[in-house]
C-alpha cells in the first residue's frame, strides 16, 4: 500500500496548515509508516492511505516520489 505522510519540517515549531509538506511512503499499514519514518526531524500530521484512483492522480505530479527511492 502507499501512504501519503502529510508533514511539518520541524518538530519545534506550531503547525501551520501553508507549511505542510507531503511524501508517499510504501508499507503494510500507518503504523509502519511511523516505525520508517520514526528517525527523521519532522513532525507527522497525518497518515493518509491511498485508494488506487488517487494513486493514479498523484502519479501525475511530477514531484511524485516514493520516499527512500
Amino acid at each position: 500500500m502507499i501512504f501519503k505522510v502529510y508533514f511539518q519540517e520541524t518538530k519545534t515549531e506550531t503547525p501551520v496548515r501553508e507549511k505542510t509538506k507531503s511524501i508517499y511512503v510504501e508499507a503494510s499499514g500507518a503504523p509502519e509508516v511511523r516505525v520508517i519514518l520514526k528517525d527523521q526531524p519532522f513532525h507527522i500530521e497525518l497518515i493518509e492511505e491511498l485508494s488506487e484512483a488517487h494513486l493514479q492522480y498523484e502519479k501525475q505530479n511530477e514531484n511524485f516520489q516514493l520516499w527512500g527511492q
